[in-house]
C-alpha cells in the first residue's frame, strides 16, 4: 500500500486542480515585483516564493502543490520543515481560498517603467500578451529580430528586410531582400538596355523581338550569296546597299561567268556520257543479234542449254548496263534543270530597273523636300492662329453679362486627387461680367481644401480680374457677392454663403496685374457633406457651383 501512496496522491491533486473552474494561473519561476510586500501567508514554506496551487497540510502550513509533492519524493516519511510535524498525505487539501487570494495579488508589469501597469498576478500572463513594451520575434519568415508589440506594425511596414514588397515593374509581391535579385533575374517587365547599344530600353520578356528588328544589330549583306560578306548595322543598310551597288553588280555578274563555265563542262560531260551510253547500246544490239544466230545454228541440240545460259548472263549484263544509261541521263536532266540562268538574268533585270528609279527618286527628292519645308512652316502658322481662335470661341461661348456665373466641374474624383497629391491645389473658372463693359469676374476652387479648410473642405473664392473696361468703372469693387453650391435633386436645397465686399481690402481694388488675390470661404463646404450618397450635390462626377454678384446701384456704362 506505501509504495502507492505517491500516485494516489498525485491523482487526488490532479482531481482537485481539474475541479477548479477558474481560468486565472501565472508562471511560477518568474521574478514578480509585488505592490505591496508580499505577507508571509502567502510565501510556500518550503520553496519560499509565492504559492502556486497552495495546498495546506495537517500541521496548518501551506505548500505549492509541486513542492508537497517534492517532500514525498525526498522522504518515506516527510515532514514539516516549520514544526517537524509529520506530514500526513490524506490531510493534505487544496486551499482554494488562499490561491484566489494569491491571484489576485497585485504586481508590477515586467516591463516596468516603460509600462507602468498593475495587474493581478491571475492576469499576469494575459496582460504579457497584450503589453506594448513586450519583446517579441517579428512575425515575418526568415526574420529573427526581437521588436517591442508597440513598434512591431512599424518594423513589419517599414523597417523589416523580409517583408513583401510590390516590384515596381510586374506589380508581383516580393520578399524585400530578395527584390534586386527578382528585378535582374526573374522580372518578364524589367526594363533593359539593348545588347546592340541603340540606346533603346527594353522590357527583358521583349528583348529577342526587339533584336529581330533593332537598327544597331549586325546583319550579313543581302548579297552574301553572291560574294559580299560584308556585316553591317540594320538600319544601315540601305546604304550599304546603295552605296556597294557596282560591287554588287560585279559580283552577281562574276558569279553568273563561273554558273556559266560549269554548264558548259557538264554539257561536255554529258556529250562524252551520250557516246558512251551509244556504245552500249550498240553492244547490245550485238549481242541480241549472236542471240538469235546461236538460237538457229544449234537448234535442239544439247550444247543449247549451255549457249543459252552464258547469253542469258550476257543478257542480264546488258540489262544492268541499260538501267545504269537511264540513271546517267536522269542525273544530266537534273544537273541542268538545277543550273537553270533564269531566275539569275531576272535578278539582274530588276537590280538594273532599281538603279534607274533611284537615280530619277534623288533627284525628285531634293525638290520635294524644298517644298514639304515650306508647307510645314505655312502648317505650323494656320495651327498657331486656329487655336487662338478656338480659344477665342470657347471664352465667347461660355461667358456671362449679367453678373452670374454657372461652372460646371467635371470629372471631380480625379481633379480632387491631383489636388490631394499637389499636383494641381486650384482650379478657375471662366470669366464673367456684371455687363458688356462692367466689371470682369471668375471664381476659384480648391477641391481639398485651403488654409483652414484644407482637407476636410471645399475652398470656394472670389476674383476680381483685369478688364478692358476697368478704367470707366468704379473702383474699388463693392458689390454684395453670392457664392453657392446647386442641389441637383430638383429640391432647391443649395448651400449658400453671402459676403459683401470689403472696400477696404486690396481682394477688390484696380487689379494691378492679370487678377487680385481671390476673397471667399475656406470652408465652404465639408467633403463629407458634398459626398454624402445621401446627398445629390454630386451627380456622374459633376458639380455645379454658381456665383451671383448683386448688379443693385451698379450703374451701367
Amino acid at each position: 500500500m506505501a509504495c502507492d501512496e505517491p500516485a494516489a496522491l498525485s491523482d487526488i491533486f490532479t482531481r482537485q486542480n481539474s475541479a477548479s473552474t477558474n481560468s486565472l494561473d501565472f508562471e511560477p519561476d518568474a521574478d514578480y515585483r509585488f505592490v505591496e510586500s508580499l505577507e508571509e501567508r502567502y510565501k510556500c514554506a518550503y520553496c519560499h516564493l509565492v504559492l502556486r496551487n497552495p495546498h495546506q497540510t495537517g500541521c496548518g502550513h501551506r505548500f505549492c502543490q509541486q513542492c508537497i509533492l517534492a517532500l514525498r519524493e525526498l522522504n518515506a516519511v516527510p515532514t514539516c520543515p516549520v514544526d517537524k510535524e509529520t506530514i500526513k498525505m490524506h490531510e493534505v487539501f487544496k486551499d482554494n481560498c488562499c490561491k484566489r487570494e494569491v491571484l489576485n495579488l497585485h504586481v508590477f508589469c515586467k516591463n516596468f517603467p516603460d509600462c507602468n501597469s498593475k495587474v493581478i498576478l491571475g492576469r499576469y500572463q494575459e496582460h504579457l500578451q497584450q503589453c506594448l513594451f513586450e519583446s517579441m520575434q517579428c512575425t515575418n519568415d526568415g526574420c529573427r529580430d526581437q521588436i517591442l508589440r508597440k513598434d512591431l506594425k512599424e518594423h513589419l511596414s517599414q523597417h523589416c528586410k523580409f517583408r513583401e514588397e510590390m516590384c515596381q515593374y510586374c506589380n508581383t509581391y516580393v520578399v524585400l531582400i530578395n527584390i534586386k535579385n527578382h528585378e535582374k533575374n526573374d522580372c518578364p517587365d524589367y526594363p533593359v538596355p539593348c545588347l546592340q547599344n541603340c540606346s533603346q530600353i527594353i522590357l527583358k520578356k521583349e528583348i529577342e523581338k526587339h533584336h529581330a528588328v533593332c537598327p544597331e544589330a549586325e546583319v550579313d549583306c543581302p548579297y552574301k550569296q553572291y560574294g559580299c560578306h560584308v556585316k553591317v548595322k540594320r538600319g544601315k543598310l540601305a546604304e550599304h546597299e546603295n552605296s556597294a551597288l557596282k560591287e554588287h553588280m560585279l559580283q552577281i555578274l562574276d558569279k553568273n561567268s563561273r554558273l556559266e563555265e560549269q554548264i558548259s563542262d557538264l554539257y561536255k560531260s554529258l556529250e562524252c556520257k551520250e557516246i558512251k551510253i551509244q556504245q552500249l547500246a550498240d553492244a547490245i544490239k550485238k549481242c541480241e543479234k549472236e542471240f538469235r544466230q546461236y538460237t538457229q545454228l544449234f537448234g535442239n541440240n544439247s550444247n543449247l542449254m549451255v549457249s543459252t545460259q552464258a547469253l542469258a548472263s550476257h543478257l542480264d549484263k546488258s540489262a544492268r548496263l541499260e538501267s545504269q544509261v537511264k540513271q546517267l541521263i536522269q542525273m544530266a536532266n537534273q544537273q541542268q534543270n538545277k543550273l537553270d540562268l533564269r531566275p539569275l538574268f531576272d535578278t539582274i533585270e530588276n537590280v538594273k530597273q532599281k538603279i534607274a528609279l533611284m537615280e530619277t527618286y534623288d533627284q525628285r527628292l531634293v525638290v520635294l523636300e524644298d517644298q514639304s519645308s515650306k508647307h510645314d512652316l505655312q502648317i505650323n502658322i494656320h495651327k498657331a492662329q486656329l487655336n487662338k481662335n478656338e480659344e477665342r470661341f470657347k471664352l465667347l461661348e461660355g461667358t456671362c453679362y449679367n453678373g452670374k456665373l454657372i461652372w460646371k466641374i467635371t470629372d471631380y474624383k480625379m481633379k480632387k486627387k491631383e489636388a490631394v497629391e499637389g499636383r494641381v491645389l486650384s482650379i478657375a473658372s471662366q470669366p464673367f461680367y456684371t455687363s458688356r463693359c462692367g466689371y470682369r469676374l471668375c471664381a476659384r476652387a480648391y477641391l481639398n481644401g485651403d488654409g483652414s479648410g484644407k482637407g476636410t473642405h471645399i475652398s470656394l473664392y472670389f476674383v476680381v480680374m483685369r478688364g478692358e473696361f476697368d478704367s470707366l468703372l468704379l473702383w474699388p469693387f463693392k458689390q454684395k457677392v453670392t457664392l453657392m453650391l446647386l442641389d441637383q435633386s430638383g429640391k432647391k436645397n443649395h448651400i449658400v454663403e453671402v459676403f459683401r465686399a470689403d472696400p477696404n481690402s486690396s481682394s477688390f481694388k484696380r487689379p494691378d496685374g492679370e487678377m487680385n488675390i481671390a476673397s471667399g470661404c475656406p470652408r465652404f463646404v465639408p467633403h463629407a457633406v458634398l459626398e454624402n450618397t445621401k446627398n445629390t450635390y454630386i451627380r456622374d462626377d459633376t458639380l455645379f457651383l454658381k456665383v451671383v454678384v448683386d448688379l443693385t446701384d451698379l450703374e451701367e456704362l
